[in-house]
C-alpha cells in the first residue's frame, strides 16, 4: 500500500542552514541536483520508442481512480505515470525539487510560502493548468469530506489563493517541510482540482489514460505536449495487475512483461541465474508490519502490545522473509534513511520472558486473531506463521486467517484490529507521522490518539533549530515504540525486476518502483 523521501532536508541540500533556507528560493542549486541525478540515470542517450507493459500487485477491483483514494502499489504507479506534484523529491537525498511549482519562497517564520507555478503546462484535455486548478487541487484535499489521503498532512493549511498569479500558502503554524509535503501522491494537480470528476485521470503528466478496468488492467499513451523532455521515453505503457507472485516471475521470465514489482527474496537467486532478468534493488523508508489497534479490547491493553512486540523473532523474519534485503525495524515508523532519524535507540528483540512477563501482567488469555495476505506483503502469510511461532514461545496463542488479496486493502487493513501491512516512505518525519500517528489522521491504522504526541508533532513541525526537532523526534519515536500499536520487524529493500533491455531505472529512497516513476524514467536499449 503505497497507502505508500530522504536523507536530507531541502535547505541542507543547498548548504545553507535552515533559518537561510527559508527565505530563499528553492531553485537555487536544485537545477545542478537534478541534472547530476538524470545524468547519473541516463549515461547513455535514451532510446526512444516501444511498448512497456508491467506486471504490478497491489491492485483489486474495488480500487478507485479518484487521487484522495489511493493506497496500494497499482494507484501509485498509476499516479504517478498520468501525473505531476507541484514539487518531487531527489532519488538520492531526498531533497525537494521543482516540478510543477518551478520555485518557491518563505517567510522567515516558514508560515507564509509563495510558489511560482509553471506557466507552459497543458492538462491532458488540452486545457491550460493554471494557479487556480493548483488552488483547487489543494483545496478539495483539505476537506474532510474528501477524505483524502493527504488531509492529515494539510491540516496546517489556513489558506490556499492565487495572489497575482502566484501560489500563496499560509499555514496555521510554521512548516520547514511544506514543499516536501506537496510531493504527497494524492496531491496530483487536475483540471479544477478534480472536483468535477476526480476518477477521469486527467493530469499534465508523460502519458495518458487510454483503459482502466480496476484490478485488471490500465492503458497508457504518450503524452505529446509534455511539458517535460526528460521522461516518457516509451510510446505506451500497459500496466497489468499481477497480484501472484509466482504468475509475475513467470510473466517476467518469459518476456511477457518488462517490469515488475515485489520480488521475494526467496526468488531472487533464481532470477538472477535467468540470462534476459536483472534484479533491481533499492534501499528506502518503507517497512513491513502488524498493527493492533490501541483502541479496541484486547489490544487496548498496552502490556498486551508491548507482550506482541517482544514475542516477535525480528532476526528470523529479516532472513527467512527478506532474505537479508532490509533492515532491523524497532517498532516506530523512522529509519536512518530519513533526515533527523532518532539515535542511539536501543535495538528492541526477540525475548520471549519478557514477552510472557507483560503477557501475564496483561491477564488476558485467549487466542489472538491475526489476518494476514500476501496483499499485505511479500511473503505476509510466511512471516505471520513465524510471528505465530516466536509467540507460541512466550505463551501467546495467535490464530491466523489468510484473507483474500482482493479487497484486502478495503475489509481488513485499517479496519480489522490485529493484521498484517506495509507502509511505503514519506519524504519527511512530520509526513509519516501526520500521515498515521497523530490523532487525527484518516489512516490512523493502529487508533495511536494521544493529544500530547499530536502537540510534539506541532512543536517539531514549527521548530527551526535542528537539534532541538532531532530532539522532539526522538522522544515520538519513543513514544510510539513503547506505547503505540505498531509491531515493525523490518524495513524492507525494494525488489524489482525487468528484462535486461529496459534502461534508465533509477533506484529512488522515496518509494517502490523507482518512487513509482518506473513507466516515466525507462527505456528500452534495443
Amino acid at each position: 500500500m503505497t497507502k505508500l523521501d530522504g536523507k536530507m532536508p531541502a535547505q541542507e541540500a543547498t548548504g545553507m542552514d535552515r533559518r537561510e533556507f527559508l527565505g530563499s528560493t528553492a531553485a537555487l542549486g536544485l537545477a545542478a541536483t537534478l541534472c547530476a541525478t538524470q545524468a547519473q540515470a541516463q549515461a547513455q542517450a535514451p532510446r526512444r520508442g516501444g511498448h512497456l507493459k508491467l506486471g504490478i500487485n497491489g491492485g483489486a477491483t474495488t480500487d478507485s481512480l479518484d487521487t484522495a483514494t489511493y493506497s496500494g502499489a497499482v494507484l501509485f504507479a498509476i499516479g504517478k505515470t498520468f501525473g505531476d506534484t507541484l514539487v518531487e523529491s531527489h532519488p538520492e537525498t531526498g531533497a525537494a525539487l521543482p516540478a510543477l511549482a518551478e520555485s518557491w519562497t518563505a517567510t522567515p517564520d516558514a508560515v507564509t510560502w509563495t510558489f511560482k507555478i509553471r506557466k507552459d503546462v497543458k492538462f491532458h484535455n488540452g486545457k491550460k493548468m493554471t494557479v487556480a486548478d493548483v488552488v483547487a487541487t489543494l483545496k478539495r484535499h483539505c476537506d474532510e469530506k474528501s477524505k483524502s489521503g493527504a488531509l492529515g498532512l494539510l491540516r496546517a493549511l489556513k489558506s490556499i489563493e492565487d495572489r497575482g498569479g502566484d501560489l500563496v500558502i499560509g499555514l496555521t503554524e510554521g512548516n520547514a517541510d511544506l514543499p516536501l509535503i506537496l510531493t504527497d501522491y494524492h496531491l496530483i494537480v487536475q483540471p479544477n482540482g478534480g472536483l468535477d470528476n476526480p476518477g477521469a485521470a486527467i493530469g499534465t503528466g508523460p502519458y495518458m489514460l487510454t483503459n482502466y478496468q480496476a484490478g485488471v488492467r490500465v492503458t497508457f499513451k504518450k503524452n505529446k505536449d509534455d511539458w517535460r523532455s526528460d521522461r516518457g521515453f516509451v510510446d505506451s505503457v500497459e500496466l497489468i495487475v499481477m497480484n501472484d507472485t509466482t504468475a509475475r516471475i513467470a510473466a517476467l521470465s518469459s518476456a511477457q512483461v518488462h517490469f515488475i514489482n515485489s520480488i521475494e527474496p526467496k526468488t531472487v537467486n533464481l532470477l538472477k541465474r535467468m540470462p534476459m532478468v536483472k534484479i533491481l534493488r533499492s534501499s528506502g523508508k518503507g517497512f513491513y508490519c502488524f498493527l493492533a489497534h490501541c483502541d479496541t479490547k484486547p489490544f487496548n491493553n498496552n502490556d498486551l502490545r508491548l507482550a506482541l512486540k517482544y514475542a516477535i523473532d525480528r532476526q528470523a523474519i529479516l532472513e527467512r522473509i527478506l532474505g537479508g534485503y532490509g533492515t532491523l525495524g524497532n517498532d516506530y515508523p523512522i529509519n536512518s534513511n530519513y533526515a533527523l532519524a532518532p539515535q542511539g535507540m536501543e535495538q528492541r528483540v526477540y525475548d520471549p520472558d519478557k514477552a510472557a512477563f507483560h503477557y501475564k501482567k496483561s491477564r488476558h488469555d485467549q487466542p489472538l486473531l491475526l489476518r494476514t495476505s500476501e496483499a499485505a506483503f511479500a511473503g505476509a502469510v510466511d512471516a505471520s506463521v513465524l510471528y505465530q511461532e516466536s509467540a507460541k514461545k512466550a505463551g501467546i496463542q495467535i490464530q491466523i486467517k489468510r484473507e483474500p488479496d482482493d479487497g484486502y486493502w478495503t475489509n481488513v487493513w485499517n479496519v480489522q484490529p490485529f493484521s498484517a501491512s506495509y507502509w511505503g516512505g514519506r519524504p519527511t518525519q512530520d509526513a509519516r507521522y501526520a500521515t498515521s500517528y497523530i490523532s487525527s489522521a484518516e489512516w490512523n491504522d493502529t487508533r495511536f490518539k494521544r493529544p500530547d504526541f499530536d502537540q510534539m508533532l506541532l512543536n517539531a513541525r514549527s521548530e527551526l533549530d535542528d537539534t532541538r526537532r532531532r530532539a522532539i523526534y526522538q522522544d515520538m519515536a519513543t513514544m510510539v515504540r513503547d506505547e503505540g500499536g505498531l509491531i515493525l520487524p523490518v524495513f524492507n529493500d525494494y525488489l524489482n525486476g525487468s528484462v535486461k533491455n529496459l534502461k534508465g531505472f533509477v533506484s529512488d529512497i522515496g518509494n517502490d518502483m523507482s518512487n513509482g516513476y518506473v513507466a516515466s524514467r525507462v527505456w528500452f536499449d534495443a
